[in-house]
């Protein structure tokens, strides 16, 4: 399997327009956790970390659906949210993350691959710098 550089992923994080303004960032745990750290980077706002587990290391299904791991453990209402995962297939992951914080004033999604409000890419599946 093809993995993407550090570099073209950066590349496409400089390059995307991100239209709307955010006051939080949400990584899902583990695979978001290095892609949400650099979005609150380019977009300066803090990021706060949501475990969500659907999938295991060989990226098939563990569960019947994506399900909450930890409690949340900061605040979101009526703040405004990015969700950010490495991929996004299914979609099943993300909506599950909008779901649970769907008391803040703006949810929307990003995703490394795949499909999102916002994507750096959409291609078959790729293998993250990050993951080892």
């Amino acid at each position: 399997m093809e993995t993407k550089s550090f570099e073209a992923i950066i590349e496409r994080l400089k390059n995307i327009e991100i239209t709307e303004e955010f006051d939080l960032v949400v990584a899902v745990a583990r695979g978001g956790t290095v892609p949400g750290a650099l979005v609150a980077q380019k977009l300066g706002c803090p990021v706060a970390t949501i475990v969500i587990n659907f999938r295991n290391d060989m990226h098939q299904p563990c569960r019947k659906s994506p399900e909450l791991i930890s409690p949340i453990d900061f605040s979101y209402i009526g703040r405004r949210i990015l969700i950010v995962d490495d991929r996004s297939r299914t979609g099943a992951t993300l909506n599950t993350a909008k779901e649970l914080l769907k008391d803040a004033a703006l949810v929307r999604t990003l995703a490394v691959n795949g499909k999102a409000d916002y994507s750096l890419f959409d291609e078959p599946c790729f293998k993250m710098p990050w993951s080892g």
